[in-house]
């Protein structure tokens, strides 16, 4: 039973009551914050309670906040058919939460303003020292402990830093009565951030590189996302802020956590693409180095998969910028590719031509349930789509699914290191070798493909070679070859994952959301509707199907000419989102919240550009 409280994430809610109404007698049955922190047991079961919010997975029943496809769709990967949603235009009248439930501000992929989780990781430090006191727990669990909260306390850090930038930090439980901390104003977000590196660097150290079932946090996991962490805040600090010192102290720490889980010899590339999401059973996965499980019979399920099943719509859905990132075989962007037909952007012929991870994310063929007519299946295994325009049984259909999810993976950790590698060889550090790329990119390159890929004829990408690395047409002249392959490789692996949006940010490239800067995202593949999909060569299509042609023409299906329906597809009524600037990066806080903490006679900033 232990292992399934741990792979399904059930939440602790600590009964921590008053004992006033009951003659002021000490309960004998409820815990509270006086007789609960008494063994390492009830200290495991307290930091169950912060997984739910953490280690999301593909969160449960209906649920989509950081949750992948039904979550993460918010980049210029993706695009709805009418007028693309936008970013926020006026600071909200009020931003705050004190609730633990995992909820999230869509177009910044992160919380919202709420330090409940800071607090929650603080009291955990400040209990554990106290039982460390008492002589409850050995030296190696006090250590050990600590090292889980101040993960945590870091992971929310990370976090909230990346959606408003300068926050308030705290280190300890603050007191109702203490109003100079609870109402001071926003910290410089280096000083948060430090807190945060000393907080991983202690992580590193002290964490139990085992804690029994290797579901528990342990060292490995943590260092899997303390490499994502620094990698965000490193290139931030070197694209936004242009701080060098800053930029190599997080990258630096960020390829020593992912080499850290490289080197261990525990994880390896075994598993085709397909199989890390659809699978109803990760524990033999050894790519996976932390995943969700889900079991109908404990009532865990989600929904993801139903939204893959190629019945249900997608909105938005992949578009043609996306689709155009994906490499060659032979190792080239299709522009200067030699394999045969790979300058066409159909469909059929770029799962053809491109790397496998494209057969394996996409259908094979346009589908009008998806806004562009490229459909993701990524999220679902080669049984569940064969149901299609069948009933489909429960792990496949509604809420009820059960697939897990890789909430840490080996790829992400290779990635997270090649990118911290290449940027701090722009700064001073060690080139990246042919070794470092095959020990990254090629080594994901490698997965083995499953009886489905290769049935189509699919085989595995060429190696990078650093000697030659592809000269992208495309390629922003500010962003070096490497570093901008490394990016497309990225791109590539994390569709609808957690990742797009967060990169572009960090990179500084939010410009990329603009349709006017970048029409691809405005458009699908390109579609031979004669050939293709007669089913919508009918009159109800007539004045709404329309096509781009290479050179730019439109044309609009008129009912009789049919033959000439064969370019990009346009989403129906598309139009680009609202004009944007450079304040979306960061996110504005409520305009309540700042008036409070007048009444208080406190001064709470407002994120720059939202005054």
């Amino acid at each position: 039973m232990k292992k399934h409280i741990i792979l399904l994430f059930t939440a602790l809610t600590l009964g921590f009551t008053s004992c006033n109404e009951f003659l002021d007698r000490p309960s004998l049955t409820t815990m509270d914050d006086g007789n609960y922190w008494t063994s390492e047991s009830n200290l495991r079961l307290f930091a169950n309670g912060f997984y739910s919010n953490y280690f999301v997975g593909y969160n449960s029943a209906w649920g989509v906040d950081y949750a992948p496809l039904r979550g993460y769709y918010f980049s210029d990967d993706f695009t709805s058919a009418g007028k693309q949603s936008g970013f926020e235009t006026q600071a909200p009248v009020s931003r705050a939460s004190t609730s633990e439930t995992a909820a999230w501000l869509t177009t910044y992929a992160g919380p919202t303003w709420n330090f409940a989780w800071v607090r929650k990781s603080n009291l955990f430090k400040e209990r554990i020292q106290t039982m460390t006191e008492k002589k409850i727990l050995t030296d190696e669990a006090s250590k050990h402990w600590t090292a889980v909260a101040r993960f945590f306390r870091g992971y929310e850090y990370s976090r909230l830093v990346s959606v408003f930038g300068n926050i308030q930090y705290y280190d300890k439980v603050v007191g109702d009565s203490e109003l100079d901390l609870l109402y001071k104003d926003r910290d410089n977000r280096d000083l948060v951030m430090d807190a945060v590196y000393d907080d991983f660097v202690y992580a590193m150290a002290n964490m139990r590189v085992s804690d029994g079932d290797k579901q528990y946090l342990n060292r490995y996991i943590a260092a899997g996302f303390i490499s994502r962490f620094m990698l965000f805040e490193g290139t931030w600090q070197k694209y936004h802020l242009n701080n060098t010192a800053k930029a190599k102290k997080y990258l630096e720490l960020a390829a020593s956590a992912a080499e850290y889980v490289m080197n261990s010899g525990q994880f390896s590339f075994t598993s085709d693409f397909r199989s890390l999401f659809g699978s109803f059973n990760l524990s033999g996965n050894k790519e996976v180095i932390m995943y969700r499980h889900y079991d109908a019979a404990l009532g865990v399920t989600h929904h993801v998969a139903s939204y893959s099943n190629l019945t249900e719509s997608q909105a938005p859905a992949p578009n043609l910028a996306l689709a155009k990132s994906f490499i060659c075989r032979d190792g080239n962007p299709y522009q200067s590719s030699t394999l045969q037909n790979a300058d066409k952007l159909d469909i059929k012929s770029m799962v053809a031509t491109r790397d496998p991870r494209f057969e394996a994310t996409f259908w094979d063929a346009p589908m009008k349930e998806s806004s562009t007519l490229l459909y993701a299946c990524k999220f679902i295994d080669r049984v569940g789509v064969t149901y299609y325009g069948k009933g489909y049984p429960a792990q496949y259909g509604s809420n009820t699914n059960t697939n897990g999810y890789p909430v840490m993976r080996l790829a992400e950790v290779a990635l997270n290191w090649i990118e911290a590698k290449a940027e701090l060889a722009t700064m001073g550090g060690s080139p990246v070798t042919q070794a470092d790329l095959d020990k990254s990119i090629n080594a994901i390159r490698n997965r083995p493909l499953d009886a489905t890929a290769i049935a189509k004829g699919v085989t595995k990408t060429a190696p990078m070679q650093i000697a030659s690395v592809p000269n992208d047409p495309a390629r922003d002249p500010d962003v070096p070859a490497l570093i901008w392959e490394i990016r497309r490789e990225r791109r590539m692996e994390f569709v609808f994952e957690h990742t797009r949006l967060m990169d572009i940010k960090r990179w500084k490239k939010i410009n990329y959301m603009s349709g006017a800067q970048n029409p691809d995202i405005l458009l699908g593949p390109w579609v031979n509707f004669p050939v293709e999909y007669t089913e919508w060569l009918i009159p109800a299509k007539v004045n709404k199907l329309k096509v781009r042609k290479a050179d730019g023409t439109i044309v609009t299906y008129t009912g009789s000419n049919a033959a000439d329906m064969v370019g990009y597809y346009i989403p129906e009524n598309i139009s680009d989102r609202d004009v944007f600037t450079d304040r979306v990066y960061l996110a504005p806080i409520g305009n309540t919240q700042i008036s409070e903490y007048q009444g208080k006679g406190f001064t709470l900033t407002q994120t720059p550009g939202w005054n």
